[in-house]
């Protein structure tokens, strides 16, 4: 199973998101809270206003502002 962070809200493009690597699958749930807690403020700088943990096609949880 993979995770992933799907951006919501906001002025981004997807292919910004991918060309700058802000879009990985991760094995388990807790890697990608933690790549979160260090990439929020790239997300951010892209336009991401919100985003949603997945778990392959699974609502993990979210949205989850990225609003400090």
């Amino acid at each position: 199973m993979s995770y992933w962070w799907k951006p919501g809200t906001g002025s981004y493009s997807m292919e910004t998101l991918q060309g700058r690597d802000l879009l990985p699958r991760f094995d388990e749930q807790q890697q990608a809270e933690e790549w979160l807690s260090l990439f929020y403020s790239d997300l951010q700088e892209c336009g991401v206003g919100d985003v949603t943990l997945h778990e392959e096609d699974r609502l993990v949880y979210g949205p989850m502002s990225l609003d400090s």
